[in-house]
């Protein structure tokens, strides 16, 4: 269940940072002027103005911070942030519930033999890079759990990400606290009737890319992407904790839990 903050230290020093859109700087102009402008350093806590992409770099910029952050929506996509208002801020912050996430960690491997570290907030994606379809080998814990996958691609989503691509790929919404992964294909073509797994959130996944040459593959963390990788590595960093915060009645928590039912 999602906690209250503990307010007897007071959260007073307020870090703002904002997204580059004309919507978002007016925002973040009007709230410097009446709550000031902490450096992320000395702040309290961290508010985020624009989108879920905002929310989403923000969470990877401050992620071994410690600091809470409360997302306001001045951007597009806003599933992971608050309402906007100008009034009242402390108060919310004060009143909000925290929500903490852990990230994924991915080690991908690629044509050349180095390697590239990169966590996901939301998921990690492996794509074909050409007209061909990718054909992929699926490890859960070094064990083989599918020899070859011939699709577009695959990815394995966190429980905040799994409203995310891995929705719209057709994969299951889960509950932000359950301690679960979603292993979702990408337009599967072989094995057919494969549609996905869902994983302990202690599992480490490893896919391998089959005639890699032929068929390039792309791995994505995020926003981070690595291309022509022959493996790929991945697992839940639990020592990376995020705190976000949310307003109460509007958590993360039911909205993941409304998104079940369409809404």
């Amino acid at each position: 269940m999602p906690k209250r903050l503990a307010t007897k230290h007071g959260f007073k020093r307020i870090a703002l940072v904002a997204a580059e859109t004309p919507e978002a700087q007016q925002a973040r102009r009007r709230l410097v002027k009446r709550y000031g402008d902490a450096t992320p350093e000395t702040a309290d806590v961290i508010v985020a103005l624009g989108g879920d992409g905002l929310m989403l770099a923000t969470l990877q910029r401050f992620m071994n911070s410690g600091k809470p952050i409360y997302g306001m929506h001045r951007g597009t996509v806003g599933f992971l942030m608050n309402e906007f208002a100008e009034k009242g801020l402390l108060k919310r912050i004060a009143a909000a519930r925290v929500t903490v996430i852990h990230p994924l960690l991915m080690l991908a491997r690629d044509a050349d033999g180095s390697m590239h570290s990169h966590h996901a907030i939301n998921e990690v994606s492996l794509f074909r890079q050409s007209y061909q379809a990718s054909r992929l080998r699926i490890l859960v814990d070094g064990k083989e759990r599918l020899a070859e996958l011939v699709a577009d691609g695959i990815l394995l989503a966190t429980p905040a990400g799994s409203t995310a691509y891995n929705l719209s790929v057709q994969g299951p919404i889960i509950p932000i606290d359950a301690p679960l992964l979603a292993l979702t294909p990408i337009s599967p073509f072989r094995p057919r009737r494969w549609h996905g797994a869902l994983l302990p959130d202690r599992a480490h996944v490893t896919i391998e890319v089959l005639d890699a040459q032929k068929r390039p593959v792309a791995a994505v963390a995020d926003h981070n992407e690595v291309r022509s990788v022959l493996s790929v590595e991945i697992r839940m960093d639990h020592s990376a904790a995020m705190h976000m915060l949310f307003d109460p009645g509007h958590s993360l928590e039911e909205r993941i839990l409304s998104e079940q039912f369409g809404h």
